[in-house]
């Protein structure tokens, strides 16, 4: 009985102490308030990532500070689509002569540099920065890319130190749009910083005006990500508009939330491999035009174009006859009639060219009144046929009234209109 007394006692201590804490008798006894659960979205909010922590990298010291890099091997048996990338590291030396002028008479393609930065603007000037830089090479393991990151403004003169140092290795320089965009705008970078570029060293192609000639006739952009999917057959899934790549460093910035840099940072890389990849196939057309394998008639015209400006006319004239054959919408066939017609006609074929302007004349098209003049020209001066040249004359001024025209009709009348001298 006296264990269970003592037990109740302990027990009406013990509630009378709890009592106080409720009137707030005890100075230590007051009662805390609950904090009020945490809203159920709260816990899916991201927790704050620095980038050194969020990727695979390093943290690099410089004698100007310290950035961020961090590198990354597409290997030799990987595909970017219908690429091999082990098919990179056996490409000529003297793939890019042709193409550059001469200017690259042999170098390996270990020697080039492929590179492409992200920026904080699109349109350039002092106060934009390449937060992201990525310089792609090519070896005998695969392709490497190396991406030098700052992750604030004070590691810009840290990074391009580096970047210099890096570019060292190499005798070339490959870009899309970067002898208009990225080489000037790290120029300017390197001068705010009081640095030297060390891009006077480098031959710079900028691979974008060869894809230009190539791929306009048929394609309605030219841009990177357009030829990646159109020619190399590559489907990027959610990506990243490159428009939106500012705010998105910008938001890095703010909130150090480095998972929003991931999309950025694998943007860049893919530009950088696609670039090396239509490198592949760009210079290897102009150099080699009979070899290509392109499908589209289109294509085969603007590479015909491109080597005829080169003064390559027998080349010129056999990719326009198989353009011909490869099929393409009426406007752009009636072009290509045209233009082998009067090449043609310069390589001394009239009876070639007459029978592309004969052709041209016989349906409706923009070229209809030209192959008439053309064919009045023939008739006139190497058949002199005056009556057949005054009708076709006559049939172009129906079509394309010209002071030129006016004054062949007079001349063919009063021709046609002389009596024929007697045989003798």
């Amino acid at each position: 009985m006296e264990d269970i007394q003592e037990q109740l006692a302990g027990l009406r201590r013990r509630i009378a102490r709890i009592d106080k804490k409720w009137t707030g008798d005890g100075p230590d006894d007051r009662l805390k308030p609950i904090p009020p659960p945490a809203p159920p979205w709260q816990d899916l909010r991201p927790a704050r990532y620095f980038i050194e922590e969020l990727m695979r990298g390093e943290v690099v010291q410089t004698a100007c500070g310290e950035h961020f890099e961090t590198e990354k091997l597409f290997e030799r048996h990987r595909r970017h689509g219908s690429m091999d990338i082990s098919n990179l590291h056996e490409l000529p030396a003297d793939l890019l002569d042709s193409l550059s002028d001469g200017a690259i008479a042999s170098s390996h393609p270990t020697k080039w540099a492929f590179l492409d930065t992200e920026t904080t603007g699109l349109a350039g000037g002092t106060g934009t920065y390449a937060f992201l830089i990525g310089v792609g090479s090519i070896e005998p393991a695969g392709f490497r890319l190396r991406q030098f990151f700052m992750r604030d403004y004070g590691e810009e003169a840290s990074l391009l130190r580096r970047l210099s140092e890096h570019l060292a290795q190499f005798d070339v320089l490959i870009t899309y749009n970067g002898k208009t965009y990225d080489q000037p705008l790290l120029e300017t970078r390197f001068r705010m910083a009081r640095a030297r570029h060390p891009f006077e060293r480098l031959t710079h192609l900028d691979l974008l005006f060869g894809a230009r000639r190539l791929w306009k006739l048929r394609l309605e952009s030219c841009r990177l990500v357009e030829l990646e999917n159109r020619i190399l057959g590559v489907e990027r899934e959610g990506d990243l508009p490159g428009e939106m790549i500012p705010y998105y460093y910008f938001e890095y910035l703010r909130t150090q939330q480095a998972f929003r840099l991931v999309p950025v940072f694998h943007h860049n890389a893919i530009d950088i491999l696609s670039l090396a990849c239509l490198t592949a196939i760009v210079p290897f057309a102009f150099r080699a035009p009979e070899q290509t394998a392109f499908r589209h008639g289109a294509d085969v015209i603007g590479l015909a174009r491109w080597v005829l400006q080169a003064g390559r006319h027998e080349e010129a004239l056999r990719l326009l006859r198989r353009a011909v054959d490869l099929g393409m919408p009426d406007e752009l066939l009636f072009r290509t009639l045209w233009d082998i017609g009067t090449l043609e006609k310069r390589l001394g074929r009239p009876d070639a060219a007459i029978a592309m302007f004969t052709d041209l004349a016989g349906s409706r098209n923009a070229y209809r009144a030209r192959a008439l003049r053309e064919l009045a020209m023939h008739y006139e001066h190497r058949e002199r046929n005056y009556a057949m040249a005054l009708e076709m004359t006559r049939s172009a001024l129906g079509l394309a009234d010209s002071p030129d025209l006016r004054r062949r009709e007079q001349r063919l009348r009063e021709r046609a209109a002389r009596p024929l001298k007697p045989a003798k």
